[in-house]
């Protein structure tokens, strides 16, 4: 018995500037749903996807959010039509019965679907993880992914739910905005060592709880993301080129090759190996 649902028929509204809160208010509606989702114990996830389709129309007018189910094995159940579209598709059938290796780069998708069978096996929970992906047409993007197992009524696992949204601009009309710019420009100057709190703390002239609190209201990131974030966007331009993996780990603020390969794969999916085969025309 195929359990797979699509909503090809529904368009895709563009996403403008006047629509960012809505956008946002719909990613944590999202996220609640996951929520939701995971704590629903229904009997079986043909159920589940019934009722789902209720909210086709939200799936599908956010277009910088990413919505899907997944069963044991991986394969997508459901999903919108933006992710359809990142991954090539036209229409979202092609997409339905297939893994994330199946449908991304073979160095990228393995490492996507490595990080799925976590959830769908240990029950491991993702949450707000930062993560790069690489698009149709070999475009980068940064987004915060979700991913939550679903049980049954026996507390068995029978898939997955995820959400991943598109990392936000910096609010740039924020009180707060100019103080935490510097700090964004203190670490795009100082990613090759290590940046600690307190260096942060004396350049804004914040408590280290209001440094966290704005920066995730300001760039959506904690700080300590924000770090990752630059080091992998150096690295990522590095790995186009020639220079050992070791060197650009060194330049990139990582102690070492394994601190540095495990901290890439853990934020693209794949080894940076493996992701610069990708980068080969």
């Amino acid at each position: 018995m195929r359990l797979t649902q699509s909503f090809d028929a529904l368009p895709l509204t563009p996403c403008t500037a006047e629509q960012e809160a809505e956008e946002s208010f719909a990613v944590d509606q999202l996220k609640l749903l996951c929520d939701g989702l995971a704590q629903q114990r229904p009997s079986s996830l043909r159920s589940m996807l019934n009722s789902l389709a209720l909210i086709a129309p939200l799936l599908n007018a956010i277009p910088n959010v990413v919505f899907f189910i997944k069963d044991r094995q991986a394969r997508y159940l459901l999903a919108n039509l933006t992710l359809a579209k990142r991954c090539g598709f036209k229409t979202v059938t092609p997409l339905l019965g297939k893994t994330s290796a199946d449908v991304f780069p073979t160095q990228l998708g393995s490492g996507y679907t490595e990080q799925d069978l976590r959830v769908l096996h240990q029950g491991v929970q993702i949450q707000d993880q930062l993560e790069m992906h690489l698009y149709s047409g070999r475009e980068t993007g940064w987004c915060l992914t979700q991913k939550l197992a679903l049980y049954d009524r026996q507390g068995k696992i029978i898939g997955m739910a995820g959400i991943s949204h598109d990392l936000q601009e910096a609010k740039a009309n924020h009180p707060a905005y100019q103080r935490l710019a510097a700090l964004d420009i203190y670490i795009r100057q100082h990613y090759d060592r290590p940046i600690a709190m307190d260096e942060l703390r004396t350049l804004t002239g914040l408590s280290v709880a209001q440094i966290e609190r704005y920066c995730k209201r300001i760039f959506h990131l904690t700080p300590r993301q924000m770090i990752h974030k630059v080091r992998l966007e150096k690295a990522t331009e590095l790995l186009a080129s020639d220079l050992p993996i070791t060197d650009i780990a060194i330049q990139c603020g990582y102690t070492d090759h394994s601190a540095f390969s495990r901290q890439f794969k853990a934020m693209t999916g794949a080894t940076p190996r493996d992701f610069r085969a990708t980068l080969v025309p």
